[in-house]
């Protein structure tokens, strides 16, 4: 297969806004790719050649991507440069220097998928000193023979930044339409969800249609995306949709870890997919020598503790087990303890399809506990009393607050879906609002006075995961230190566009725009209609969307979450008629 075929379907992709057409685009061409090929062309839409979960990355610089580029189009560093300075897209410097190139002559050969792969996997492959050198010596092997338009793709793929705009949601509807039907797609993503793997969930689909990928199930080693939670402003309000009783348990302030036993192996894993088994070896370890089974698949919550006291620290503490370099001296600094909340798999019992209380019983039959490994504090309560005592007492321990979960039989385990099957209370901020947003950094306008030569506000968007679009919300300028004002072009510039991505609803215009990557938690003092902001447009009043008034950051920058992990546009929507609703 050529690998022009491909730049054509990624080409068609970027030519698009429409989620609906890049479906259709993307189903028509799954319907003609050997199941082996699908799976790859899957992985490499996203500009990867495995899952998220997998450890090695392509991880080529710009730096050594530039160079490429010069030695095969023949044009000067310096000019090469110049573009990329006007672009920031590495892809759209090969394009225009590649066009100016000679036309291909008889010794160079066409490119195939094949030969492509077998080249990013030798640049994936080369790790130490001279590493940039070898990975930039295969990547010129391939942008010799390339067409302007497969060096714009090659150039992407290997530095991560595709910017077609197909995102998992719109290839899962793609793989409804070339192998199902709309009543499959909930199967089909319930596969990945359970999974994290799209090229897997493709070829499955490719080799035995809807019901060989119905018949995927969890794995140990395979992450399982997490299920996540909405909220309520009062207990009273939890309690009525929950029934009449609920399982509260302790909402600590940590890092969440799902974590993979199988035998004498451990592998932690953050909500985003990231191996953090390293930065938590006591953890782990803790863990195997506690598990009764041979194999699980466990979540919980690592938090740090006063080495003195054993009380809990705040988050902030935590992350110090994060950093890549004298992890044995952090491990001694940073005492970590895990409280485990739920059990996802044991011992070839898939458990995502048992009720929570099912889930809870067999959890604690499954570990022994130590000074490591503990369970969460649960209380089961039936009323309003009961819960703000409850409540009370998790604020006492240096909780963020707590989870409400419900005790009834179809309380499942939802994998990367978010309900009211589980609900979070937190205790309130100054500001009106009683929980943060998670948001995503789509822009950022230039600073003046003080803060004239950075990046002085940021454009904030939220996630519509029925449209695949992020949506404005506000405009945030405030709770920034110096500190963080001087690390945002660090942060956000290997994300620059040059215009506004596809995937970005913006009515208000920044001087640059970003690829939605950075998540920043932002609290506010209330929700208000807004002619500016795009977030549930039309929602509540036609002409208007919803904002956040007086945004502030928090000083949290959420390095676990993606940005389809982001606040909703749903949850934003329900916070406001929750909001009025109070009002009242």
């Amino acid at each position: 297969m050529l690998f022009a075929d491909v730049a054509n379907v990624f080409n068609r992709l970027e030519g698009t806004s429409s989620r609906l057409e890049m479906a259709t685009i993307l189903s028509a061409s799954f319907r003609d790719l050997e199941p082996v090929a699908l799976r790859t062309v899957v992985y490499l839409s996203q500009g990867k050649l495995h899952p998220d979960f997998y450890p090695n990355e392509l991880g080529m610089a710009d730096r050594s991507v530039l160079k490429s580029i010069s030695s095969i189009s023949g044009y000067p560093d310096d000019a090469v440069n110049s573009i990329w300075v006007e672009t920031g897209d590495a892809g759209e410097v090969a394009e225009r220097l590649m066009k100016k190139r000679k036309q291909m002559t008889f010794l160079d050969e066409p490119l195939t998928l094949e030969r492509v792969i077998a080249n990013l996997e030798k640049i994936e492959g080369e790790s130490g000193k001279d590493s940039q050198s070898s990975k930039q010596k295969y990547f010129s092997q391939l942008l010799k023979d390339s067409t302007p338009v497969e060096a714009r793709y090659l150039c992407r793929i290997v530095t991560g930044r595709m910017r077609v705009g197909a995102g998992s949601m719109t290839i899962l509807d793609a793989l409804a339409e070339a192998f199902g039907t709309k009543e499959d797609r909930p199967d089909i993503e319930r596969a990945f969800n359970i999974t994290c793997d799209l090229g897997l969930v493709a070829e499955t689909l490719a080799r035995g249609g809807v019901e060989a990928a119905r018949r995927i199930m969890v794995s140990v080693g395979s992450p399982i995306k997490v299920m996540l939670a909405e909220r309520l402003p009062s207990i009273p309000l939890i309690l009525d949709r929950m029934g009449g009783r609920t399982a509260m348990e302790f909402k600590y302030d940590g890092i969440r870890v799902q974590a993979h036993i199988d035998g004498d192996s451990v592998k932690l894993y953050s909500r985003q997919l990231e191996d953090l088994t390293s930065n938590f070896p006591d953890i782990a370890a803790a863990l195997r020598k506690q598990c009764k089974a041979e194999k699980a698949i466990i979540e919980g919550e690592c938090v740090a503790v006063d080495p003195a006291t054993g009380g809990m620290l705040p988050f902030q503490t935590v992350t110090h087990r994060r950093k890549k370099h004298g992890m044995d001296k952090a491990v001694e600094d940073y005492p970590v303890r895990i409280f485990m909340f739920d059990i996802l798999f044991v011992d070839g019992t898939d458990m995502t399809v048992c009720p929570f209380g099912a889930r809870r019983s067999r959890l604690e039959e499954t570990f022994d506990l130590s000074e490591t490994i503990q369970f969460t504090t649960m209380e089961a309560v039936s009323t309003s009393e009961e819960g703000e005592k409850f409540f009370n007492k998790a604020l006492s321990m240096k909780c963020e607050g707590i989870m409400a979960k419900s005790l009834s039989p179809e309380s499942v385990y939802r994998a990367g879906s978010r309900g009211f099957l589980w609900i979070k209370y937190k205790k309130d901020y100054e500001e009106a609002l009683t929980d943060s947003f998670d948001l995503v950094v789509v822009g950022a306008f230039h600073g003046r006075g003080k803060r004239a030569g950075k990046y002085g506000a940021l454009l904030m968007a939220v996630f519509d995961d029925e449209t695949g679009k992020y949506c404005t919300v506000c405009k945030l300028g405030t709770g920034f230190d110096d500190a963080f004002l001087a690390g945002m072009p660090d942060m956000l510039d290997g994300y620059l566009s040059d215009g506004r991505p596809h995937m970005v609803e913006a009515q208000m215009e920044p001087d640059v725009w970003f690829l939605p990557t950075v998540v920043l938690e932002v609290v506010a003092a209330e929700i208000s209609l807004s002619p500016t902001h795009t977030a549930a447009w039309g929602a509540v009043k036609n002409g208007a969307g919803l904002g956040l008034r007086f945004p502030r950051f928090t000083g949290r920058v959420r390095g676990d979450k993606g940005p389809e992990g982001c606040t909703t546009v749903n949850e934003v929507l329900d916070m406001y008629e929750l909001q009025k609703r109070d009002e009242q």
